[in-house]
């Protein structure tokens, strides 16, 4: 039986694992925290993530399909309203959120118990004895660095972001809201509770004493919920993070039996969405590839034939939805944007990345069952 070993217990990471259990790999997953748990906060997954999943054999009973919503400016105006069934129509799937603890707990049940070992920290790849070895420890990667070691470090994208999971005592919908240099975000979750965002234009490495206080100074002004959203979350719930993207792209997702995947290969910054979903694209395809032949470096190589240019669209396509999106700051610009976009039917705009969220995840080549007299 082959072997391969996942370093990393995140989304794609795990999302590997199954995959390559599932054609019949032995896998070991390592994860350096002492216990997998996943920050308080939520995640969008748009249909090519949906596809993924399903691939896999994820059973998501957590899910929350989003039914309504829009784009708005901070004082709530509408910019354009998000058609779901036209969104439906065009990405073949609806737009869903979970939140990442559920996410993680649904992919563990996918795999068999005692394949994830935490508390193990990787520091070398020479003493992983493996077919292959998928490096999925995220943005910062220890083992591109050790495979790589020239190539330029993640780059700050300009914006920083708090995220939380509150609740309210009143229902809410999907939005998104944009001022200059700013964007808020609202997930609903199935359990009602709802997933929120703010991100907007700041030096890196600016931290607040009372990051609730600051949040009420700068948005409480914003159009309902969002001044509810920021008074009903503990201050223990807010997370936040500069964002950071892998600028430079990488000449290979592969070296030797090594496999780069997620964040590790082409970290991007989250204005599309597509984090997560393209660290879950990652583990499908790589478990397809493995799965249509027996020789692991014609696997690995197909893998990144396939994986690098699409995700690697992802991560520019990224980069520029937010100069247009949350971190244009000329105030004409602004204007100009905001006005282009309400001239356009909701129909219309429910197409946006429809190039990307269409996508559709190969067949995995599962092994046969053995056979019973």
């Amino acid at each position: 039986m082959r072997k391969a070993i996942v370093v990393g217990g995140g989304i794609g990471g795990l999302s590997a694992a199954i995959g390559l259990h599932g054609i019949g790999w032995e896998v070991t997953v390592l994860e350096q925290a002492p216990e997998l748990t996943a920050v308080g906060a939520g995640i969008s997954l748009w249909p090519n993530a949906l596809r993924s999943l399903e691939a896999l054999g994820v059973r998501l009973d957590k899910l929350q399909e989003q039914s309504s919503g829009g784009l708005h400016d901070r004082n709530g105006r509408r910019i354009t309203r998000w058609d779901a069934d036209a969104f439906r129509r065009h990405h073949g799937r609806p737009l869903a959120a979970i939140h990442r603890a559920d996410l993680i707990e649904a992919l563990l049940d996918a795999l068999p118990a005692g394949c994830v070992r935490t508390g193990t920290a990787v520091t070398g790849i020479d003493d992983l004895d493996a077919d292959v070895v998928v490096a999925a420890d995220g943005i910062h990667s220890g083992l591109r660095k050790r495979l790589w070691p020239r190539h330029p470090e993640p780059v700050y994208s300009g914006s920083t972001a708090f995220r939380a999971v509150t609740t309210l005592p009143h229902s809410t919908e999907l939005s998104t809201s944009w001022d200059d240099g700013a964007e808020i975000g609202v997930i609903p979750l199935h359990d009602g509770r709802v997933y929120w965002w703010a991100s907007y234009v700041a030096e890196a490495g600016i931290r607040y004493d009372d990051p609730k206080a600051y949040l009420r100074d700068r948005f409480g002004g914003w159009h309902e919920p969002i001044p509810d959203l920021i008074d009903a979350t503990p201050p223990e719930a807010l997370l936040h993070h500069d964002l950071y993207l892998l600028g430079t792209p990488l000449p290979s997702y592969v070296q030797g039996r090594v496999a780069l995947l997620g964040d590790a290969a082409h970290a991007m910054p989250p204005f599309l969405g597509q984090g997560g979903c393209q660290a879950i694209e990652d583990a499908v395809v790589l478990a397809a590839a493995l799965s249509t032949t027996d020789d692991v470096d014609a696997g690995l190589k197909k893998y990144d034939e396939q994986r690098r240019p699409r995700s690697q669209a992802v991560v520019k396509s990224s980069v520029q939805a937010g100069k247009i999106g949350p971190q244009l700051r000329n105030p004409l610009a602004v204007a100009v944007r905001n006005g282009v976009f309400r001239l356009l039917p909701g129909a219309l705009t429910a197409r946006i990345g429809a190039g990307v969220s269409g996508w559709t995840p190969p067949v995995l080549r599962r092994p046969a069952p053995p056979r019973t007299r």
